[in-house]
């Protein structure tokens, strides 16, 4: 037990200070008590959680059963829903739709430009330098 401070001041009496020392002592001894009660309470508990492991044979339980829940889920689908709307509206509006250009006229045009490409190649081969040999 720890020892009642002396006290800086004389005393008035021995009577006093005995009385003073007695209940300093007493509320150590009570405290004490109450910090020995929690260490008890707490060697339980882990007793209980020892012995506990010791019967189940130390598995863990670390399952994690929880399903993930949005809470933004219904407007995401809904968007989702809108988006395929509108997608499927414009897809047919693609399909019944006319097409802007016409295969058979671009093949036409190529034609016409792979015909003045030769004839372009054809002068070009003829042309001459000044001292008579070709360019090519």
């Amino acid at each position: 037990m720890h020892r009642a401070p002396q006290m800086t001041l004389p005393r008035g009496s021995k009577y006093l200070q005995c009385t003073w020392e007695k209940a300093y002592q007493d509320h150590r001894k009570k405290l004490e008590e109450e910090r020995l009660f929690v260490i008890d309470r707490d060697n339980y508990l882990l007793l209980e959680k020892v012995s506990c492991i010791m019967r189940t044979r130390g598995q863990t339980d670390n399952r994690n059963d929880y399903t993930h829940r949005s809470l933004n889920r219904g407007n995401r689908e809904q968007e989702l829903h809108r988006e395929q709307r509108k997608n499927k509206i414009i897809l047919g509006r693609i399909t019944n739709s006319e097409p802007l250009y016409q295969a058979r006229k671009w093949q036409e045009d190529w034609a016409r430009t792979e015909k003045f490409q030769d004839t372009l190649m054809k002068y070009h081969g003829r042309q001459q330098t000044c001292k008579g040999k070709s360019r090519n």
